[in-house]
């Protein structure tokens, strides 16, 4: 089963390539619904690598428990008509809890500049799960990706380095 995310954000490809790398950012996509906190003493890294294999506490509203999942970074790049495109995938696992009796997660974030406009980013997302529980789950995940996809669109303006002045510099 498949949940899909297709839009286009306020911030450039390379800004968003970042920002998928980070733990810090993806924490911030799902706050403050859901907390990831790390299960290794040294604690979250501070860019995801490809071969990062990371276990996580998922927690709702800071306190109930959601359960763990292992999270293994991998990347590629490739092409379609409009350029270069970076794919980001988890292929980790949920572990304990709700989530554990999917035995598919294969979540990948596609991200390119957006055509037409090299300013702006064509992010698209899509999550595969399976097991005997999919279909049951399907609907959550769901609405947990119309979350992201908000969260996204509000958090990607703040993903550059340099953004925009309110008001233009005086010279």
């Amino acid at each position: 089963m498949r949940v899909l995310l297709k839009l286009v954000i306020d911030c450039d490809a390379d800004a968003a390539w970042r920002a998928v790398h980070s733990p810090r950012a993806v924490a911030e996509l799902y706050g403050p619904v859901m907390d990831l906190d790390p299960l290794v003493p040294h604690g979250l890294p501070t860019s995801w690598s490809p071969g990062d294999d990371v276990p996580v506490q998922l927690s709702a509203l800071g306190f109930l428990p959601m359960g763990r999942q292992l999270i293994h970074m991998s990347e590629r790049v490739t092409r379609d008509e409009h350029g270069e495109v970076r794919i980001f995938r988890d292929s980790g696992i949920p572990l304990t809890g709700p989530l554990a009796s999917l035995d598919v997660w294969d979540h990948q974030m596609a991200i390119s500049a957006a055509p037409g406009d090299p300013s702006k980013t064509l992010w698209r997302d899509r999550l595969v799960i399976g097991g005997p529980t999919a279909p049951a789950l399907w609907p959550v995940l769901w609405s947990v990706w119309q979350w992201r996809a908000a969260r996204i669109r509000a958090l990607a303006p703040s993903w550059a380095h340099d953004p925009e002045p309110d008001e233009p510099l005086a010279a």
